[in-house]
């Protein structure tokens, strides 16, 4: 019994961040249109489905949505090659939900991985949605996709109010 109530108090559910490695020299930017080729090649090589046409539309100005985006890359301090991206937007009421960052895209070059790049990434965009006034942050994922999901925890988020459904349309 008492090891039930260790398990589930609150200092033991509350993930720490992870810090970067001391070798993993990074700079985080606004992503911008010369970028978008490398995020295509990036997606590519970590989801194994090309999809130019949907990266494309980071590259455009927004002008039909109001809510912020944010589009962030990682690379070494002086430029160079790509190291990772994420994007995300305040999303309001959808589903009765107040408005919160919504993070739909995150990938890390593997080569780098385990240097603290996502971490990073994710805590700039973190501070972003903080900016634009939200209180919370959500994701989805496959439930099948192990390494996101361990990522997404390590960073102390967890499971949320609400559950996804879905019918085939066939």
């Amino acid at each position: 019994m008492a090891k039930e109530k260790q398990r589930g108090s609150p200092e033991r559910r509350t993930a720490t961040r992870p810090q970067p490695s001391a070798s993993a020299e990074v700079a985080i930017r606004e992503g911008e249109a010369r970028d978008i080729a490398a995020v295509v090649a990036l997606d590519a090589q970590v989801t194994g489905l090309p999809k130019p046409e949907f990266w494309q539309e980071f590259a455009e100005p927004r002008t039909r949505r109001a809510e912020p985006r944010h589009f962030l890359v990682a690379e070494p301090p002086g430029g160079g090659r790509l190291l990772g991206f994420i994007i995300g937007e305040v999303r309001a009421w959808e589903f009765g939900s107040p408005p919160c960052g919504w993070v739909f895209a995150i990938s890390v070059d593997p080569r780098t991985r385990l240097a603290g790049i996502g971490s990073l990434l994710l805590a700039a965009i973190e501070d972003r949605f903080r900016a634009d006034g939200v209180t919370r942050m959500r994701t989805m994922m496959a439930r099948d996709n192990h390494l996101l999901m361990s990522f997404f925890r390590s960073q102390g988020m967890m499971a949320g109010p609400y559950i996804e459904l879905e019918k085939a349309l066939d």
